[in-house]
């Protein structure tokens, strides 16, 4: 009798299968890789590095291709022609978010700008980022914290020129001191922050939040499989973030009523929100700015720092790169200042380095997720409506057919499309570091400001050696972004032309 179960229960097995897979034939689907198992689909053939995974899925499937996680229907594209057809022709069909249970326990349930679904309240809170907080004149009114903080860096390394540099920790306190510096005026990394105990608290929640946001619920495959435990870190991970967001809040208030605001203070992006907040109370709520902190915070931090860690690597391993941009920046800076970001449009090739870093090592090797909201065509092929989107952008910009040689850091590559494209930073959907579309990242802009002024500072300020013959170990880690497994070190001095500047700083 058991034998005669376990044969029933194959048949129905191959039969289930089979059904499947000639049924997506007939209903013009993308193809889809055998077998998809019946409840769990294509979860089994996950395995870390999933960009990498979905990569080696791809050359044998084609550009486009539907896989099956559990209950969710998910199309991956890898190519750019069909990356293109998706965020130009299929735009708004694509601008809605997947409901993962991140968005509704870490983004104050899918109401932030990552999040939110796409209509009017979305619309607004691209407005807001977009003219209020990242517009190139507010960028420029609080450059003063940046150039201070790649100055603080610059000391930092100074006091540090005769022993191993850890060059991630570096970039990783000097990203997030510019990010809270620009949002609320403070600074949680240093030898002598300003309150140790505030400081404390905010790196113990930073730590839990990208731990928390590069966790996998297996209910947003299999909802009837409950994540109880990853549910709770969430939950317990954001009521910890926004009572600290509503502390800055409040604190900017108290400063508000101080000093009025007149102009005399230099404004942070809090200052700004609170002053539309007495202008438009209905809406711009105290959860509506903790959510576009949050934000701000979360996008704007992990990416520039491995973004930087990976490029830095690259220089390291490749030091004929590193003097031709120490010739660029000496040719066009001279030795009696530090580079301004002002500089930065006059330095394409550090803008040609950053590029094929990018492209080589993305920070989201699989971009944000997009979610159809109805029926449309990619490829020639049917795409049902409440289809995941997940375009894989390691794969397009590591692609044979689309880049010549891309496994060589070649910055060379991108001087003709720096005269054609202007920033660089997109071309022919064949680059996307920052996506595409109406949901593509608005805090492009920062993010190479960023990014030029620290490493471009760091080439102009000293020589900069490996720790040892050996090459830097370029293995990547496994985590939500993509990350180097070892933390990048470096031995650096500083340049003897710099000499009598650096003394002085």
């Amino acid at each position: 009798m058991a034998v005669w179960y376990l044969y029933s229960l194959l048949i129905f097995l191959a039969i289930s299968i089979f059904t499947r897979h000639f049924l997506n034939k007939i209903r013009n689907l993308p193809p889809t890789p055998f077998p998809c198992l019946p409840i769990i689909g294509h979860l089994y053939l996950l395995k870390p590095p999933i960009y990498r995974t979905l990569s080696r899925i791809s050359k044998r499937n084609g550009g486009v291709f539907l896989l099956q996680f559990g209950s969710n229907r998910v199309l991956v594209v890898s190519s750019p022609s069909a990356a293109e057809e998706c965020f130009t022709k299929n735009d708004i069909v694509f601008a809605n978010r997947p409901h993962f249970l991140i968005g509704k326990h870490l983004a104050y349930n899918f109401t932030i700008m990552s999040w939110a679904p796409y209509g009017d309240h979305w619309r607004n809170l691209r407005r807001i980022s977009c003219l209020e907080l990242l517009s190139p004149a507010r960028l420029q009114m609080l450059y003063h914290i940046r150039a201070d903080e790649v100055r603080t860096m610059i000391r930092n390394l100074l006091d540090s020129q005769h022993r191993l540099v850890d060059l991630r920790t570096s970039f990783f306190e000097s990203t997030l001191n510019t990010m809270m510096g620009m949002i609320a005026g403070k600074r949680y990394y240093d030898k002598n922050v300003e309150d140790v105990k505030e400081a404390n608290r905010f790196r113990e929640i930073h730590v839990e939040t990208s731990k928390v946001a590069g966790l996998t619920a297996i209910g947003d495959f299999l909802p009837w499989i409950k994540s109880w435990d990853v549910e709770r870190r969430m939950i317990e991970c954001q009521k910890k973030t926004d009572g600290f967001m509503q502390d800055l809040i409040e604190e900017g208030r108290r400063k508000m009523k101080i000093d009025s605001c007149d102009g005399e203070r230099k404004k942070t992006m809090i200052d700004v929100l609170l002053s539309l907040q007495e202008s438009e109370p209905e809406y711009y709520s105290d959860l509506i700015i903790k959510g576009l902190m949050l934000i701000l915070l979360l996008a704007g931090t992990d990416t520039t720092i491995s973004t930087m860690e990976w490029t830095f690597s690259l220089l390291l391993n490749h030091p004929e790169e590193l003097i031709r941009a120490q010739i660029e920046i000496d040719n066009h800076i001279s030795e009696s200042r530090l580079l301004h970001e002002s500089d930065l449009a006059h330095l394409p090739y550090l803008r040609c380095i950053i590029n094929e870093a990018m492209r080589m090592y993305p920070a989201t090797p699989l971009l944000a997720p997009h979610r159809s909201s109805a029926e449309c065509s990619v490829g020639g092929f049917c795409i049902p409506a409440g289809t995941t989107l997940m375009v894989n952008a390691w794969a397009i910009q590591n692609d044979p057919n689309v880049w010549a040689n891309p496994t060589k850091f070649k910055p060379e590559r991108f001087r003709e499309i720096l005269k054609t494209a202007g920033a660089g930073t997109k071309d022919g959907f064949c680059l996307m570091p920052f996506g595409y579309g109406r949901r593509s990242c608005p805090g492009d802009g920062l993010a190479m400001k960023v990014m030029g002024l620290t490493l471009g500072s760091l080439i102009q300020c000293f020589e900069w050696t490996r720790v040892d013959e050996e090459i830097v170990d370029m293995t990547e880690g496994v985590s939500f972004t993509l990350q180097k497994a070892k933390p990048l070190q470096a031995k650096c001095r500083p340049r003897a032309t710099m000499a009598d500047l650096l003394s002085g700083i």
